[in-house]
């Protein structure tokens, strides 16, 4: 259920796009991105990488994921994080404006193995610090929202051990660095209702997989970690998936 910040906010809000301020009308009264600035968010396409999406030459390995636990296997983004895509990420982490994350979900592709059917989607947590300024975690409302479209439960099932610096300006290597040991599973309610006991039992079954949801897929250093926090906890197939994919800046 929307809470009713959101439903006032919807109310009291223009029905207008919020990207191109194009009006909106009739049945897309309530939604806050208009089709054509949707359709000009770019798909993230193959060839790609079969286990992180990210395009790379058909020859050789791929260096961006060549680390990564074994637990991570498959990892995939919507949109590639340009023009009104990177508008839409900053409205969300940033605007104050939660339920955007309904319209970013919709870019986002489901994970392409049949594990999906009996997966949890867990979002990437935020520090305190982080989620008290915003009011709430961007990944959390994208998973919920992912988790509407998929029927599939959503799980808090870890915690940051520490704040970490933003990664906007950091090098990969600094990346790794900087979220190096920042996860942890949660000891305790995880959102779903179950004692901790079948929550551990839960990550162990080779017959269930662990969505992992984030905003946007840099150098893939932050689900990475997460991952491997899963991993140390006995989890055995581990998927990743964000709305935008940035660029890889060229930091030689």
């Amino acid at each position: 259920m929307r809470s009713a910040l959101e439903a006032l906010e919807e109310l009291l809000l223009p029905a207008e796009c919020l990207l191109c301020r194009s009006l909106l009308t009739g049945r897309d009264e309530s939604r806050l991105v208009c089709d054509v600035c949707r359709y000009r968010w770019r798909p993230v396409r193959a060839p790609w990488c079969a286990r992180c999406g990210q395009p790379e030459p058909q020859f050789g390995h791929c260096r961006l994921c060549a680390d990564w636990p074994a637990a991570l296997v498959h990892a995939r983004s919507g949109v590639w994080l340009d023009a009104g895509a990177r508008d839409a990420v900053h409205a969300l982490k940033y605007g104050g404006l939660p339920r955007i994350a309904a319209e970013l979900a919709t870019a986002i592709p489901p994970p392409e193995l049949p594990a999906l059917a009996a997966a949890w989607l867990v979002p990437v947590p935020l520090g305190r610090k982080r989620q008290r300024q915003r009011g709430y975690n961007q990944s959390e409302r994208l998973a919920r929202a992912l988790g509407r479209r998929w029927s599939r439960p959503v799980a808090d099932l870890l915690v940051r051990t520490r704040e970490t610096a933003t990664q906007t300006a950091l090098t990969p290597a600094a990346r790794l660095a900087n979220v190096a040991g920042a996860f942890q599973l949660r000891i305790g309610d995880c959102g779903l209702r179950i004692s901790s006991e079948k929550v551990q039992s839960a990550i162990r079954n080779p017959q269930s997989a662990i969505v992992l949801v984030d905003d946007v897929f840099t150098t893939g250093a932050t689900l990475a970690e997460a991952a491997r926090a899963l991993e140390r906890a006995g989890a055995r197939t581990v998927l990743a998936v964000t709305f935008g994919r940035a660029l890889i800046p060229d930091f030689t």
